[in-house]
Parts: C-alpha cells; structure tokens; sequence
C-alpha cells in the first residue's frame, strides 16, 4: 500500500496553518520526499516520522519554498545515524545549487549523497516502481514527478485451486511465466489477471503546459497546486502558476481518480471557497492540508 503525508501545503510565505511545500510518499521500504520547504524536518517530527527514514529526495526547482528545509534535513539524517544513500533527483542545476549550499555554512554531518540531474521521461525503476519527470513551466526551471507501482498479477484463486496449484507454481506465474503440471502446460494469463498499478502525481509549480497533462494521465491520486481562486487568473497567469479551477479542470480532462489541490496562497485564510470552486469543475476534489494522509 501506498500512503502520501501533506507535511507541507502553503505557498511562499508559511502560515500558522500551513508550512512550506513537502509531500512524502511511503511504499514499501521506501520513503519518497517531494520538496523539502523550510521546516520539512520539524513537520516530520510532528508527523511521527523519523527524518533518517527518507530513501529518496526529488525536488521540483530551487525557489526557497520548496528547497530551504534541505540543509537542515540531511544535517538531521546524519545525526540520526543515517545508513545509507540518499539519492536526490532534480533538475538540471541541482549539483550546482548543492555544492553552494554546502559551502554557505559549516556544514556538519552531511550525510553521503547522490545527484541525479532529470528532464523528461522515466529515470528510476525497480522491480516496485518507476519514477517519471516532466518539465513544467515556471519562472525557473522545475520539473513534476509522478510515482508508478508497477504492474502486478492477480491469481485466480478459485481456477488455481480447481488445478491444484500451489507454491512456488503459483509464484511462477504470477510472474507473467507459463509453467508445465503433470505434462500439461498452464499459461499465466490463464490463472492469473493483470493488476495495473497505482499512479501519483505531483505538480507543482507551473502553469498549463504538455508536461502537467503528461503527468495528470490516468493519475490514481494527482497532488498537483492551486495557487490562486479563479477570480485571480491574472495573477496566476503573471507568475506561472495555476488556479484551483484550471487544476480541477487538469483532473477532469485526464481521468485522475483523486485530485488534492496544494500550494495555496497565504491571501486564503480557509480552504472553503477554494474547496467549492474546485468541486464544481471536478467532483473527487480536495484542498491539501498540513498532516493530512491518504492511501492510493
């Protein structure tokens, strides 16, 4: 199963209510930060979740929004004991932004760390998921993310039990592998039905373009911003962002099951009209909130 934690659902400037931008995915062992806006560790401390836990860091640009937190963040892993690799995914620049940060301060406990600059396209798959970038539009280059479980195979108990299989058999072809019983062959897409696997999303920050759409297909769950109320699409517009109308509008056009709507102004002291607004262009509508959950 598949939970994503809203640690962070506010725009540029924090709110009481409302940190800078952080989204962590869990699935399996892995933990999957996206964006590590100021105070992401804190949040993460609150949340019950332990920051050393964190396999992977993927940011979309390096407005400090989305970026202040991670000095902070790696300094705590390295503290923590933190046994492994981090591996950071962003866009091209990111090396650079990080080799600054870390000579901006005496920096300590760093823990060892990996870069992958993405653009466009699949750049990490196991034999649980891949990870997908697509660049969006903003005022500096950023990219979206979108997490996919991979397919799996479903067996047909009641058609395996009439055969008698069982098993490491089993474990054959739910594999996709044809296997031989007692001379007789047994193909998997017989006993087996194919499962598609679960898709999230997010995107942020941007305005309309390929590569939000791209994203948006066929979503599970698209976490993606809505910067501004419709009434100030002009704004939107100025700054390369969305509104919560053209994000529920993303979701109706690309059948995304759930959408959550994040990275709302600081100007909006409620979720309320934003909420309204959003459900009646798309029904399965939410607005993100500070330790929110969700299982896809």
């Amino acid at each position: 199963m598949t939970t994503v934690t809203f640690l962070g659902t506010g725009c540029m400037q924090p709110t009481k209510q409302r940190n800078h931008a952080g989204i962590l995915l869990s699935s399996g062992t892995e933990n999957i930060l996206f964006d590590c806006g100021e105070g992401i560790q804190r949040q993460m401390r609150v949340a019950g979740i332990k920051p050393a836990k964190v396999t992977r860091l993927c940011i979309t640009h390096f407005h400090g929004d989305h970026v202040f937190g991670i000095a902070g963040l790696m300094s705590s892993m390295g503290a923590d004991q933190f046994a492994k690799k981090l591996h950071v995914y962003g866009p091209k620049g990111t090396k650079k932004y990080l080799d600054h940060l870390w000579k901006s301060f005496a920096a300590k406990d760093i823990i060892e760390h990996e870069v992958h600059e993405v653009s466009s396209g699949v750049f990490f798959e196991n034999e649980s998921f891949s990870l997908e970038a697509q660049p969006l539009k903003h005022s500096t280059t950023c990219i979206g993310f979108k997490f996919k479980e991979n397919d799996k195979r479903r067996i047909m108990v009641a058609k395996a039990n009439k055969l008698g299989l069982e098993g490491p058999i089993l474990g054959k072809l739910q594999q996709g592998n044809n296997v031989v019983v007692k001379g007789k062959t047994i193909r998997a897409d017989e006993i087996t039905t194919l499962v598609r696997g679960k898709i999230v999303s997010y995107v942020t920050d941007t305005a309309l373009c390929n590569g939000v759409n791209k994203l948006a297909k066929e979503a599970d769950l698209l976490i993606i911003e809505g910067t501004f109320l419709d009434d100030l699409e002009e704004n939107a517009s100025k700054s390369n962002h969305l509104t919560v109308k053209q994000a529920a509008l993303v979701a109706s056009e690309n059948n995304v099951k759930k959408l959550v709507i994040t990275h709302l102004s600081q100007r909006y002291k409620s979720s309320a009209d934003a909420t309204s607004e959003a459900r009646d262009y798309f029904d399965e509508s939410v607005i993100a909130e500070d330790f929110m959950k969700i299982e896809v």
